[in-house]
This record gives structure tokens, sequence and C-alpha cells, in this order.
């Protein structure tokens, strides 16, 4: 299977069979954009004091220095207030707060009654709902770790089902249940229900994600390839997150939202009939007459003459490395891809934890929630858009470092900037997520040409799986916010800056064919190649005949 590429270049780079399959399988991506990122309207905690109940019969200026305050802002306490029953006692004597009274002496209670929230942003959000919020405040953060629990399992279980079972069929098994269980989720009737649900549609997001990139990374030619797997796949999740704030301002109600945000799923169905199986995973499995089906009807829509005899007698007899079923193992198996993936999987979890901290924490930011939101959103845009650009001419590696070790040094900026120039925090933050977003993307599309066919989807899937333990931690890296506004930057950003040097062990795959057999994989270079390294025909002779003793 190795001269794929040759083979089905009659078909050309961009014609109408490609423009489809670019198309419908960016579609694809879009609800990815804003079924995990949700989270931050969906379970945002508004300003929120005890309720003192109205049959408590305090006079208005008791009632009114009901909540004492704390912090240094001296801010109106969010989980506690005087005690009742001598407020009541001191209003019954006539007595008036801070004339008569020392509160200070006052003694103090828990929101015992339940608490009362600003409902000026918001309707409802999960918080409100189910008093998600002081002794439970440790709930708001575990619902969006549950969801990339969701994420890690279905990236350890979906790349390996697509390598066995086909891209096709596990993209779009994924997209029904992402929609669905969203939809059940509408009506759950606990947090723990609504949790359990966010976990499936988490299985679902980013098996949905990973299926439809490694099909287009597989069909496309090496140019649209490169603009599919960076720009592509990533610009139209980003269309997908922008339109998120702008359905959460009209919708102020969760449960609204999701109906909304979630509709429009069933949408997809037609696509089945657009979106062909990857011809090259066809070729591994030796279902030669499917992959060459699919490749003249592609010559048929492209308006091309197809030859008698399309892959030749090599490929229809793999050898028996494409025709074995691969497992995560593999991956692991011997040194040399050993290197690069333990090495692979430092890279995403940092990376991962850096993109989901910094979009999760848009609502703490100074200013509007779903400007913020947006903004988060548009910069991704020129990100992508820049990942391009570097793919196009560039070389991987020092592209990746560059992202990460920039990204980390404006986040480790952020903690130098004075409480009261909030808008430079906000640009230097969201030139950080420019940096990060852009690493996101570029690391995807590396990871796909680092790794062969026969495994290439259950390695991203286990690189994403692999992220999702930086997910996972994410929104608890928020809520270090509650101890110090710059101790997540300062994290997020040495691990950022760490995590770039660490990239420029992995080895080159700019010009690069896409590797079809695991013994076409480059070497772990480490520190010392600075040329890209490809196997000669008798080094693979050689190794052929190792795997045969």
């Amino acid at each position: 299977m190795t001269d794929y590429e040759a083979a089905t270049a009659f078909l050309g780079e961009w014609g109408r069979f490609q423009r489809q399959v670019f198309f419908f399988a960016c579609m694809t991506v879009i609800p990815n954009g804003f079924v995990g990122l949700s989270v931050v309207f969906v379970a945002d905690t508004p300003p929120h004091r005890c309720l003192v109940p109205a049959q408590i019969n305090l006079t208005a200026a008791w009632r009114n220095s009901s909540i004492p305050p704390e912090g240094e802002g001296r801010e109106a306490s969010s989980c506690s207030r005087y005690k009742l029953d001598e407020l009541l006692s001191f209003s019954e004597r006539g007595l008036l707060p801070g004339v008569d009274v020392n509160m200070s002496n006052v003694p103090k209670e828990g929101c015992l009654d339940g608490w009362e929230y600003d409902r000026s942003v918001y309707i409802s959000t999960i918080v409100t709902e189910w008093d998600l919020v002081c002794d439970q405040s440790w709930r708001q953060p575990l619902t969006s770790s549950v969801f990339f629990c969701g994420v890690f399992t279905g990236s350890f279980i979906s790349g390996q089902l697509s390598d066995r079972y086909g891209r096709k069929i596990v993209l779009f098994v994924t997209m029904a249940v992402q929609t669905v269980f969203t939809l059940i989720q509408v009506f759950s009737p606990s947090w723990a229900v609504f949790c359990a649900l966010y976990f499936v549609v988490g299985m679902g997001q980013i098996s949905n994600f990973v299926a439809a990139f490694v099909l287009g990374t597989e069909i496309l030619g090496p140019r649209v390839r490169i603009i599919f797997s960076t720009a592509g796949v990533s610009l139209f999740f980003a269309a997908g997150y922008m339109f998120l704030p702008l359905c959460a301002f009209f919708i102020r109600d969760w449960r609204m939202l999701l109906l909304g945000l979630n509709l429009p799923g069933f949408l997809y169905v037609p696509f089945w009939w657009f979106i062909p199986e990857s011809p090259r995973w066809l070729l591994s499995q030796g279902r030669v007459e499917e992959a060459e089906a699919i490749i003249r009807d592609a010559a048929k829509k492209n308006k091309t003459e197809p030859p008698t005899v399309i892959f030749s007698p090599l490929q229809k007899d793999a050898p028996p490395e494409e025709k074995k079923a691969h497992n995560i193992c593999d991956l692991i198996r011997s040194r040399n891809i050993r290197r690069i993936s333990v090495t692979l999987w430092l890279v995403w979890n940092t990376v991962s934890i850096a993109y989901f901290a910094l979009s999760l924490n848009t609502a703490n930011l100074h200013g509007d929630a779903y400007f913020n939101c947006f903004l988060s959103a548009v910069v991704e845009i020129p990100a992508y858009t820049l990942t391009w650009v570097i793919f196009q001419w560039c070389s991987r590696r020092p592209s990746l470092f560059s992202s990460l070790f920039t990204g980390g040094l404006f986040l480790l900026l952020i903690r130098f900037i004075p409480a009261h120039l909030s808008s430079l925090a906000i640009a230097l933050e969201m030139t950080g997520k420019f940096a990060v977003t852009a690493a996101f993307a570029i690391v995807y599309a590396y990871t796909a040409e680092l790794y062969p066919t026969v495994l290439r989807t259950t390695a991203v899937g286990t690189c994403s799986m692999a992220s999702r333990i930086g997910s996972i931690t994410a929104p608890f890296f928020i809520y270090l916010r509650s101890y110090s506004v710059s101790l997540p930057y300062i994290l997020m950003g040495s691990l950022t800056v760490l995590t770039g040097l660490l990239s420029l062990l992995l080895p080159e795959s700019y010009g690069m064919p896409l590797p079809d057999t695991i013994t076409h994989m480059q070497r772990f270079p480490g520190c010392c190649q600075k040329t890209p390294y490809t196997l000669t025909h008798i080094e693979e002779g050689e190794n052929t005949a190792e795997r045969k003793t």
C-alpha cells in the first residue's frame, strides 16, 4: 500500500469528490465546538447570597444587614448570614444595625434556608437549580471533569473501533450518541443524572471528531490534507464555538439552551450518503474491491478516466502487518514507537490543560461573559489560519515548539499585570489562547503524519485520550482562583513552556509521505538528528525478515 497516492493521482487534488469529502467531514465537526464548552453557560455560578425567608419578620434595615461582609473587598458573603434568631431579637427591640449593635459580635450561620441568586444574567443554570455552591461548589468543576472523563473513555475505545470496523460507521454512530444523549440530558431530574448523561455525551463528542479528522486526512491528497487537518476541521470547530455564546445570549435557561444547540444534530443524517469510507483503511483490511469502487465513483464525480487496474497486485496482496488487527499495545511495543508515543502523550496532555482551562475561564474574566466567550472563539480563527500557513511552508517540530513556548510565556506574564489593568490581562490571556490553539491544531495534524494507516486512528485517539487527563484537571486549575487569581496562570504557563522544549525531541514529518505500515515510521531522533529519517528498502526487508523469524 506504499504507492496509494501514486495509484490515485489520476483523481487530481481538488475535484468534486475531494470538495464533497472536505466540506461534509468538516461540517460534522461543528457540534464539537459547542457541546463540551456549553458548560461555560450551563454550569456558570451567578452572584448569590443566603436566602432570608420572607416569613421572618425583620425590619427593612435588619433584612438589608443580614449578610456579613467578607474578604479584602468587604463584599457580601455568599455562604453565610448573621444568625436569624439574634437579628429577630434585635429587630423586635427596635435596635439599629451598626448604631445600637456592633455587627462584628453577632454570631453567624450557614445558608440554612437555601440561596438567593442574581437572575439578571441567567434564568437558570445547573448551579442555581441544584444549589452547587458553597459546600457543594466542588461539584461545579467536577461536572466538566465528568464530561472529559467521558472524552477520555471515548478516545480509548473509538480509535480501536475505528481501526477495526471503519472510520465511517464510528463517525455516524458517535454523532448519533452525542445528539441523542444531549437531548435526554435536557430532562435530567438531578445533578447525578446530568453528569451520568454528560459522560456518555463526552464519549460521543471526541469519537466523532477523531473519526472525521482521520477519515478526511486519509482520503484527501497531500496539499488538501494539510488544509483539512489544520484550517479545515479547526475553523469549523471554531464556527461551532462562536455559535455557542450567540445562542446562549438569547437562551438564558440551561435546558432550553441544550435543546436549541442539539436539535440541528438530526440534520446530519443525510450526510451518510455523501461521506465515503476511507479507501486507505479498506485496503489495509484487504477489502480491495470496495476501495476500488469508491475510487471509481470518485473518478466519475471528478470526470476523469480511471485506469483498468487501480491498485497493483502488490497492494492487493497486502503484507501480514497490514491485514492483522492492531491495537493500543502496538503504540508501545517497540522502543522507537514507544518514545514517539510517550512524548506526544505528554505534549497533548499539556496543550489540553491550557486550551480547556482558558476556554472554561471566560466566565470569570472581567466584563460580559458572552462577549468574552465570543472573543475566545474569535481568536481561534486567525490561529487556525496561521496553522495552515505554517504547515504549508514550515517544519512541524519548530512550529509546535514556538507556539507552545509563546503561549506559555504570555500566560506567565499575566501574573505581573496589576488588578486595575484588567483589559491588558484579558489581552494577554487571549494572546496566550491564540498560541495554545495553534499548538492544538498543529499537534493534531502532526500526530496524523507520524503514525501509519494501520494505527492512525488508534494513535490519534490514544493521544486524545492522554490529553483528557489534562482536560479532566483543567476545571480544577480554574478552581485554584479561589486561592490565588494568578496561580492557574503560573502553573499553565510553566507547563506549556516546558512541554514546548520537550516537543523538540520528536521526529520531523514535513515533506514526508503518510506512512502506511509501522515499518514506514520514522525513528525517534531525540536532540541529535537534524534531518528526517526514513527506512531504506534494505532496512524494510530486514524488518520484514525479523518479523517472520
